[in-house]
């Protein structure tokens, strides 16, 4: 199977980007996308040639590490696939192929695909969490929390930070990761205590990092390797006019 590649290749922050043509020939419809681009890097190194920086963890579809545009969609053509599990059969043999790093203001460029994500971690440091001492292990039934709940919080901490929905997002914004980082925690009887600084918290953090705000094209659900719902986003904007305002909180 042969591919023509396309590479946005970056020195470092600073440096000017631009994309750099190559070609593999002997790649496998059953690789993943991050093999074909090993495949790549050792023939580069092989010729002498600086082999192309990216990122990557778990290769198991866990960590969101994986993060790059292929062909103009996050983590490629695939629905709620990252780019570690998207495999060479989704591809035609002799295609062209355009590979990119998450364009946004909050996510710059280290080199070539590899962005600095800590924006992401620093929303979470700010507020993504519960303090409120809890102590041991309580009894499974001795918090009863409605199915309903449990589930929607379940679906909300499935987000693996990987910024998809940013760089998917024209306004640039991360209101779907902080919406589910919300949600996750706004619906389980341990994050009331803390739920309206909680969000007050983030959501600040979220501007002070450069990210812009949501207009609710929904691009970012789109993108999200692990289809994070939309409506968590109404969440995040529900609990925030609360925390802000005083108003009474729905949920």
């Amino acid at each position: 199977m042969r591919l023509n590649l396309r590479i946005w290749r970056q020195a470092g922050p600073e440096d000017k980007g631009r994309l750099v043509a190559y070609r593999v020939d002997d790649a496998d419809e059953d690789m993943s996308f991050l093999e074909l681009l090993d495949v790549l890097n050792e023939k580069l190194v092989l010729d002498g040639d600086e082999p192309v920086a990216f990122d990557h963890d778990c290769r198991e579809g866990i960590c969101g590490a994986c993060s790059m545009v292929i062909n103009g969609q996050p983590h490629g053509p695939q629905k709620a696939t990252t780019t570690c599990q998207l495999h060479l059969r989704h591809f035609r043999d002799g295609e062209s192929i355009t590979i990119e790093p998450f364009r946004a203001a909050a996510f710059p460029v280290v080199k070539d695909l590899v962005v600095d994500r800590g924006a992401l971690d620093r929303i979470v440091a700010s507020g993504g969490y519960i303090s409120a001492p809890t102590g041991a292990a309580p009894e499974a039934h001795a918090t009863p929390v409605p199915k309903a709940n449990a589930d929607r919080a379940f679906t909300a901490a499935a987000c693996i930070g990987c910024g998809a929905c940013v760089a998917a997002c024209p306004n640039g914004s991360a209101s779907l990761f902080v919406g589910a980082k919300i949600t996750h925690l706004g619906e389980l009887p341990q994050g009331q205590p803390e739920r309206s600084d909680r969000v007050v918290r983030m959501v600040e953090t979220h501007d002070a990092e450069g990210f812009g705000g949501c207009t609710n094209t929904g691009e970012c659900t789109v993108a999200c390797p692990k289809e994070i719902p939309l409506d968590v986003i109404s969440q995040l904007n529900r609990d925030y006019l609360h925390a802000t305002t005083g108003g009474r909180r729905t949920a």
